[in-house]
């Protein structure tokens, strides 16, 4: 079982997406929130897995709420979920921590399946900013200024961080390298770990950052 906080400002919205998600068994909305700031007091007193966060909310904005989330020793995961294809909100709340983002207008199948994909800390990203995220983080110099990770990765690791980085999740990548699902697994967490980042979209935009992928 999934259980969801609901953050929009809009009830209209949240309640049509309550509905929505009450069809499937696996699914299960928590609680709801009107903006980050309450989104952040639920979160914590609800433990949701997954938080759907609307980006643009008065008194505390999704990314800004996001990123207090985020900053909690075992956070939820965050689908953000708006209005706007606007690549500067994605951008921020991505780097924030979201593990997802996606349109409102999007088909109910594709919500279902982006709040799943999140859940189980995968990447889902909303297709037409999926090339711009590629292109930023490709035309983005390594900056001075990256803190450095406490441990270089090994070759192996280098070779699935960059598998992780084109989106690939890990059976696609234990395929591709002919390992056992679980190893793919255990070294995704050790990347994550010497990165010192919770999840796989913020271990590629760090090794675009450090210049590694």
């Amino acid at each position: 079982m999934i259980n969801i906080l609901l953050v929009d400002d809009q009830t209209l919205f949240r309640e049509g997406l309550a509905t929505l998600l009450s069809v499937h068994d696996d699914l299960r909305v928590i609680g709801e929130a009107v903006n980050g700031r309450e989104a952040v007091d639920k979160a914590r007193d609800l433990r949701p897995d997954v938080i759907v966060m609307d980006l643009r909310m008065p008194i505390l904005g999704g990314a800004a709420a996001t990123r207090e989330i985020m900053s909690w020793p075992t956070p939820p995961r965050i689908l953000a979920l708006t209005t706007f294809d606007d690549d500067d909100d994605v951008f921020e709340a991505l780097r924030a921590g979201a593990g997802g983002y996606l349109l409102k207008d999007s088909p109910s199948e594709r919500v279902v399946d982006a709040i799943r994909t999140v859940a189980r800390g995968e990447p889902f990203l909303q297709p037409s900013i999926t090339a711009k995220l590629l292109a930023d983080l490709q035309n983005r110099q390594p900056s001075s200024h990256s803190k450095p990770p406490t441990e270089e990765l090994s070759e192996r690791e280098l070779d699935i961080l960059r598998l992780l980085a084109q989106g690939l999740p890990n059976k696609a990548i234990a395929t591709r390298l002919h390992l056992a699902d679980g190893t793919v697994k255990n070294y995704v967490t050790s990347i994550l770990t010497k990165l010192d980042v919770t999840d796989r979209t913020q271990a590629a935009l760090k090794a675009r950052d450090l210049g590694w992928v």
